[in-house]
């Protein structure tokens, strides 16, 4: 790979024209950082769905801290307070474990937005859709604004804002800047921030309450989401200081086969994508092709972040078959 190239630097202009900043870590060094659309290194991006997979780590560190005891613990028992709707009972048999995985059930075929996104809590809105008369089947559900039960359950054990327990555990260790809520007083601007073009700061999207969105709303940059990358690459250590437990890092990132091809035949781990199982290939991935891949068997990380652009997916093949190969 050639990483000076200003082919690739044309390349990524002409085919690529949403991508905002590369940055490909290979042995541990910077070997590749570029910027497009008039985005500095420093500017963040909406990384969409990848917020996903930075929760997934929040989440190892509250097990690592002892405050969640086993993510085969049942989601109700975290919410005494919640009144259960009347004749549902599958809610009691769910847990954290179906919530990491996407295999917990739920009342709703799609996303449902406006129901939790206008209620005044959106954890006990997105709970009201957990269960259903199917019961736990195991089935692979993928769900964006219902997993806000996580962000719930974070704040429920550790008595903190998403952002704050990410600013204190995870960024600040990384040396990623500290992040703040961005909360929408109305659906104009709701819109306005997964649409927008522009450069964001460092910023989390949240609930009224203050509670980090999980499942999309986070914004990065690709140095810091390459960070990312390095710390799950380095089993769960950063710089020599240990920041999540390996185990946790190893569990997260275990293959779970996903029953039909919709996603492109990758399999599932805990909020991350599993690229290539028999490599032990995984990446965050979020719409629009937001991406922290890692590979480490080539001991190469790579970090993109976009604007939007519904028609992208993700950005594999482009790492994969484009940037690696150059």
């Amino acid at each position: 790979m050639n990483y000076e190239s200003k082919e690739l630097h044309r390349l990524v202009e002409e085919k690529q024209p949403n991508i905002c900043q590369i940055v490909a870590i290979e042995n541990g060094k910077i070997v590749y950082s570029d910027e497009w659309n008039n985005y500095s290194k420093e500017d963040c991006t909406h990384v969409m769905s990848a917020t996903k997979s930075i929760v997934a780590l929040l989440v190892g560190i509250a097990v690592d801290q002892g405050l969640i005891k086993s993510v085969d613990e049942h989601v109700i028992s975290y919410f005494p307070d919640y009144k259960v709707k009347r004749g549902e009972k599958t809610i009691y048999e769910v847990t954290i474990r179906h919530l990491l995985s996407m295999r917990a059930p739920y009342k709703c075929k799609g996303d449902p937005w406006t129901k939790v996104c206008s209620s005044d809590n959106w954890t006990y809105a997105s709970l009201d859709f957990l269960g259903g008369r199917k019961g736990i089947t195991d089935e692979f559900k993928y769900q964006t604004v219902c997993i806000h039960i996580l962000s719930g359950l974070l704040y429920e054990v550790t008595g903190m804002t998403t952002v704050d327990y990410a600013n204190k555990y995870l960024f600040e260790p990384l040396g990623i800047p500290q992040h703040r809520n961005y909360y929408a007083e109305t659906i104009e601007e709701h819109k306005h921030f997964i649409l927008d073009k522009n450069p964001k700061e460092n910023i989390w999207f949240s609930d009224p309450n203050g509670l980090g969105t999980p499942g999309y709303g986070l914004c990065m940059s690709a140095t810091d989401m390459a960070k990312i990358g390095v710390l799950c690459l380095n089993n769960g250590v950063y710089d020599g200081k240990r920041i999540v437990s390996s185990d946790w890092i190893k569990e997260m990132t275990r293959p779970r086969v996903v029953e039909n091809d919709a996603f492109r035949g990758m399999s599932y781990g805990y909020l991350w994508w599993i690229v290539h199982p028999e490599d032990g290939i995984y990446a965050a991935i979020g719409n629009s092709g937001n991406v922290i891949y890692v590979n480490p068997k080539k001991n190469i990380v790579v970090g993109i972040t976009s604007f939007f652009n519904p028609r992208i997916i993700d950005r594999i093949e482009f790492i994969e078959n484009e940037l690696l190969e150059k």
